[in-house]
């Protein structure tokens, strides 16, 4: 006998569960079924006379930290406004779905080539950027997009989402609110991007990233004060890979931690070998002014070498302070309380230079090469480094000139009362045997 408290459950109809099976819970939007569905049936539609028609799918930059500053509650709001959005704005006879997370896709039946695609991205990127309304507060996001046109980017429906994810790796590779329809020379290009960064990754394990040295020098007479350690990757197939190329992409693929804990700690062991008043500068990436454990990994490798920490100089850019401005700040403080000091590279080339001098605890600037390079040809530039000397002596801060290629740059950096210098006119990096060579020899 069935108890009073219990209430039976209606059946669910055939046609209920499979709504079911082909909606998103949340947003009410159609899923990946549907999609999937959806695409199937227009290449079936247009198999004999294949006139092209575009998906696509879009991802919410950097939406992970909504759900942890604020909730996932606040996440969930912000994922349906989106879908409200984007179901009130796609063209007749377009589907819109929510594809997975943070991804909702599209299958686009009117969007032919690459042009029409690429204005539909930037017609949503638009809809998606405007703030959502979380009751006490606003969010604004960005938007990336991929594309895939059939049948050239596939003429199944697991090709061409594949290439349609392709399109939108690449979007996020090249930073936020990028828009990419796939085209084989993109897909050349990803596969290449692949290759370099496993390459990168073999180099790594097998310790095969080596670091070379670069003077820096009093200009007042010309001797050597301390290097600065430059990484240097000659791949067996790839030949020289420039740091410009492999420093950014280890820091996006997340191992950048482990390529500088190798640099640093052969670094340390090259400096082990010079006279003991010179010291070693090496660059912190933003993404390690971003991690708390940075500084107990930096001073754990110095004890392991056997460097004073007093010997070490950290240079660090404008752009990876600000990065994380509060975390950065507790590690900057952390190392120089272990006696590391801290230099500001690449000063004057960034933001808000000033308030980055007010707010963190330097002890050297680095004038940039780009001021330096024009020091004897452009007014701007010598009264920008005059300027740059003035404040600094003001603010007890030791100043180095990077990029001095000639004599008559080392004079006049001399003539305004620069104390340091670095350049090729003072040596190009070399390995560590070249630089005790260097060192002999100076």
């Amino acid at each position: 006998m069935m108890k009073s408290a219990e209430i039976p459950l209606a059946p669910v109809s055939q046609n209920e569960l499979q709504a079911m099976a082909y909606t998103d819970p949340l947003t009410g939007l159609g899923n990946r079924h549907r999609m999937r569905d959806r695409a199937r049936l227009l290449s079936v539609e247009r198999a004999s006379d294949p006139a092209p028609f575009t998906i696509g799918i879009v991802n919410l930059d950097s939406f992970k930290p909504i759900n942890d500053l604020f909730g996932v509650e606040a996440g969930d709001e912000i994922l349906c406004q989106v879908a409200h959005r984007l179901k009130a704005c796609i063209p007749d006879g377009a589907t819109v779905t929510r594809h997975d997370g943070d991804e909702f896709a599209f299958v686009l039946p009117l969007v032919f080539e690459r042009v029409g695609a690429e204005k539909f991205g930037q017609m949503i990127r638009e809809v998606l950027s405007a703030p959502y309304d979380l009751g006490d507060r606003n969010v604004r996001l960005s938007a990336s997009f991929g594309f895939a046109i059939y049948p050239f980017a596939g003429e199944e429906f697991d090709d061409l989402l594949k290439n349609t994810e392709t399109a939108l790796y690449r979007s996020k590779r090249r930073g936020r609110g990028q828009i990419t329809v796939y085209s084989k020379e993109i897909a050349q290009e990803m596969k290449r991007a692949t290759q370099l960064e496993q390459a990168l990754r073999n180099a790594i394990i097998s310790d095969a990233i080596d670091v070379h040295f670069q003077p820096i020098v009093s200009l007042a007479n010309g001797a050597v004060l301390g290097f600065e350690a430059l990484a240097r990757w000659n791949d067996a197939d790839l030949g020289f890979v420039s740091p410009a190329v492999f420093v950014p992409l280890a820091e996006e693929r997340g191992f950048i931690d482990a390529l500088s804990e190798t640099l640093l700690r052969k670094a340390a062991e090259a400096a082990l070998s010079w006279p003991r008043e010179l010291f070693l500068s090496f660059n912190l990436s933003s993404a390690q002014l971003m991690d708390p454990g940075t500084s107990s990994s930096i001073l754990a490798i110095l004890g392991r070498v056997g460097l004073d920490p007093h010997r070490l100089e950290l240079e660090i850019t404008e752009t990876a302070v600000m990065s994380s401005a509060e975390t950065a700040n507790r590690i900057i403080a952390d190392l120089r309380a272990a006696g590391v000091r801290i230099s500001l590279d690449d000063f004057g080339t960034g933001q808000s230079s000033l308030g980055r001098l007010r707010e963190f605890i330097f002890d050297k600037v680095k004038i940039d090469r780009a001021f330096v390079s024009r020091i004897n040809s452009d007014r701007a530039s010598e009264h920008i480094v005059k300027a740059v000397l003035a404040m600094c002596e003001g603010l007890d801060l030791e100043v180095v000139a990077e990029g001095i290629e000639d004599q008559a740059e080392a004079a006049k950096l001399k003539s305004l009362g620069c104390a340091m210098g670095q350049g090729y006119y003072y040596g190009k990096p070399a390995d560590s045997t070249a630089t005790l060579r260097y060192l002999h020899g100076n």
